[in-house]
């Protein structure tokens, strides 16, 4: 064998190699819950989808939990429309990339065209026209997703300030089946007959929804974050009772009050918080379905709050949901023991633990005397310290300090479970920034 021959048949065995880590790579991708990136077609990169050029790093800016399958689009899906969800940027930055999820399709979903855009205003559809962005994935305009599975799309460049409504479309042709959704956004998003991704008007959106659907996350690449704060829990989270569209949620108000103490000088973290609230979320049951609906704490967290962009502390408020959903009297200890594996879980990715009591529900019509135990015996574990690295007491902050059973009366949305606007508020406010600092210790 000459030794160009030997060279050549060197080369041949690299191009082997490589193309079989590549396959391997592809093939791993391609689990369930995992991100795929399986394009449609070469395509290539369209106008505004130049790769960053800014400094900075990816934090989370925004986020939803996928919650189930949307009743009504078990056959058509989104077929044909223009889906246009509004979203609210914890955190500004010079450009953008965001997370599609098919985890509850039975069949894969085609999505020919994407957008991102900053509103012209809050409580609108149309865009502020320099800011329209068409978005690609591996380079193209076009992504299919395989049933279960999400994709990250390629990151643009868009300014993006801190604060703003953005506005992320999707479009797609075909029927996929169940439209994966998140059904409490507190927050009105659109609908348009046709392809409109690109549409800055908004004028044709003349159909309005409560849902996020398919969209579960923004990341920024942002110089105002150091790293993101995931706040993991139920409809206390979710902000199910806070006003339609005014960012209410307590971690909406967390969020600005990290914020200006930021820029006040104070010597707090500079993290971003996203929202991963299930409204009746519980630690340890799931909903019904395959996959299942409202899938439990425990299924559930790895994937919406341990994989979200440069995690560095998680907020867990769960529990209420176990006692009152519970057919018979729930277990305090098993609980705890999920709350426990939550925070184990967390440590082994070097991410910090802060989590909250349970808040009074008296007056609830799930409330019972017996019930009340439990949850009395699950706060005094974790405000004993052997549950988190730091606690936050929401029970002490919005409890009736003439019935330590109830809320308080402002701070009760009227359900007796859910907060108001001011309860909402007072949970931030009693929020120790200070907490936020340091990592997770090696051992709880």
């Amino acid at each position: 064998m000459t030794k160009r021959h030997g060279y050549a048949l060197l080369s041949a065995i690299i191009a082997v190699v490589v193309g079989l880590s590549a396959a391997i790579y592809v093939g791993a991708a391609a689990d369930e819950g995992s991100t795929s990136t399986n394009a449609l077609g070469k395509g290539g990169a369209p106008h505004n989808s130049a790769a960053p050029a800014s400094t900075g790093i990816w934090v989370g800016s925004w986020s939803a939990s996928p919650v189930g399958a949307e009743p009504g689009t078990e056959t058509n899906g989104m077929a044909g429309l223009s889906v246009r969800n509004v979203v609210h940027a914890s955190v500004g930055g010079t450009s953008a990339r965001i997370t599609l999820s098919n985890l509850y399709g039975q069949s894969a979903l085609t999505i020919t065209h994407a957008s991102i855009a900053v509103a012209v205003a809050s409580d609108t559809a149309a865009a502020s026209t320099d800011t329209m962005r068409r978005l690609t994935f591996g380079g193209s305009t076009a992504v299919v997703i395989p049933a279960g599975q999400q994709v990250l799309s390629d990151a643009v460049r868009i300014v993006i300030p801190q604060d703003s409504d953005v506005l992320v479309t999707t479009y797609s042709p075909t029927r996929s089946g169940p439209v994966t959704y998140h059904p409490h956004a507190r927050q009105l998003s659109y609908v348009a007959e046709g392809d409109l991704t690109e549409d800055v008007t908004g004028t044709g959106y003349t159909e309005q929804t409560p849902f996020w659907r398919y969209l579960t996350a923004l990341d920024m690449l942002s110089n105002d974050s150091d790293g993101t704060v995931v706040a993991f829990g139920d409809s206390l989270t979710d902000g199910i009772t806070s006003t339609q569209g005014a960012n209410h949620r307590w971690t909406d108000a967390l969020s600005e009050r990290l914020r200006t103490a930021i820029e006040s000088g104070q010597d707090v973290p500079r993290y971003s918080v996203v929202n991963q609230g299930i409204s009746g979320n519980q630690i340890l049951a799931n909903g019904l379905g395959r996959p299942a609906d409202n899938q439990s704490g425990l299924g559930r967290f790895s994937r919406d709050a341990l994989a979200r962009t440069d995690v560095k502390v998680v907020i867990i408020d769960l529990g209420v949901n176990d006692i009152l959903r519970n057919p018979r009297l729930a277990d305090p200890n098993k609980i705890l023991d999920g709350l426990r594996t939550l925070v184990r879980q967390a440590h082994a990715r070097g991410i910090k633990v802060i989590g909250a009591t349970l808040m009074p529900f008296q007056g609830h019509r799930g409330y019972t005397p017996a019930r009340e135990a439990v949850r009395q015996q699950v706060n005094a574990e974790i405000r004993s310290g052997r549950v988190y690295d730091a606690v936050v007491d929401f029970d002490k902050a919005l409890r009736d300090p003439y019935n330590p059973r109830r809320l308080r009366s402002d701070y009760d949305s009227g359900d007796h479970l859910h907060p108001s606007d001011k309860g909402y508020a007072q949970m931030a406010q009693v929020f120790d920034l200070k907490t936020l600092k340091g990592s997770a210790p090696a051992e709880l």
